[in-house]
């Protein structure tokens, strides 16, 4: 723009020159001087042509450039938009609605966690409660009465091969198969020896529950009745499990029978 107008003020100025009448006295002066600023006038205006050429090419390809960039965003922007909805549309197409409903309604609950069952209090353990007492090798044992299944004399018993040793065999008493158990050897493994085994006399079996456990014993002491400060309970789980007490009076164990009968079930003793 100053060029133009640079031009412009050059382009007067040379009229002006021109139309100005000076003194005839140097014409060969005036002449050159003509020459001069005609050469001057043409550089001025050619370099005025390149500057507007040059601008009117920088306005077109500003021109021609910006809607060819800005149509180029917005078709990368189309692309992506589209490209998104189609990926949509593949996702809703690979799983059908009534399927994403199913899986959504019927996914299943965490399972709840596992309740801890306290034991079932024995009916012994609450208020008085008579207990059978008997004897086996001087060892004085009781089981409560509520949990004895039968008293009977010791018949013939047939041993079975492949049995602990503390198992004498089964002995037959109307048509149930009652299974042995040598108490003595059970209770008291350490003390039992070749003596000890001489001296047993076992006349009674005393059923446990309603199982076809029974225990042998020499001896039918007496049923007493106690209370339940009379037995010295046993607290603490896992260890003697078969022994529910000790009844403080007497120096005598009271049987877990529950207890017990689970130990000869799985073929342990009293070290189990």
């Amino acid at each position: 723009m100053s060029n133009l107008i640079a031009s412009q003020k050059v382009m007067q100025h040379y009229l002006s020159a021109l139309l100005t009448e000076e003194e005839p006295a140097a014409p060969t002066a005036e002449v050159a001087i003509a020459e001069q600023k005609k050469q001057q006038l043409n550089e001025l205006l050619a370099q005025a042509v390149v500057t507007e050429a040059v601008t009117e090419t920088v306005a077109k390809t500003k021109v021609v450039t910006s809607p060819a960039a800005e149509t180029n965003a917005m078709a990368a922007l189309k692309a992506k938009f589209a490209e998104a909805e189609a990926s949509q549309a593949l996702q809703q197409r690979a799983v059908p609605v009534s399927e994403r409903i199913i899986s959504t309604v019927s996914q299943p609950a965490p399972p709840p966690p596992p309740t801890v069952t306290a034991a079932p209090t024995k009916d012994y353990r609450q208020g008085r409660f008579q207990a059978l007492f008997f004897d086996v090798a001087g060892l004085k044992v009781a089981v409560p009465l509520k949990e004895l299944g039968g008293i009977h004399q010791l018949g013939t018993i047939n041993s079975l091969i492949g049995k602990p040793q503390w198992f004498k065999g089964v002995m037959l008493y109307r048509e149930q198969k009652i299974s042995i158990v040598d108490t003595a050897r059970w209770v008291m493994p350490e003390k039992y020896d070749q003596s000890l085994q001489q001296k047993l006399n076992y006349q009674y079996v005393i059923m446990l529950g309603n199982s076809n456990w029974g225990l042998c014993c020499e001896t039918l002491v007496n049923t007493y009745v106690l209370e339940q400060d009379d037995v010295k309970w046993r607290e603490a789980e896992g260890k003697r499990p078969w022994m529910a007490g000790l009844i403080k009076k007497h120096m005598c164990v009271l049987l877990d029978v529950d207890a017990m009968i689970d130990l000869l079930n799985r073929g342990l003793d009293i070290s189990a």
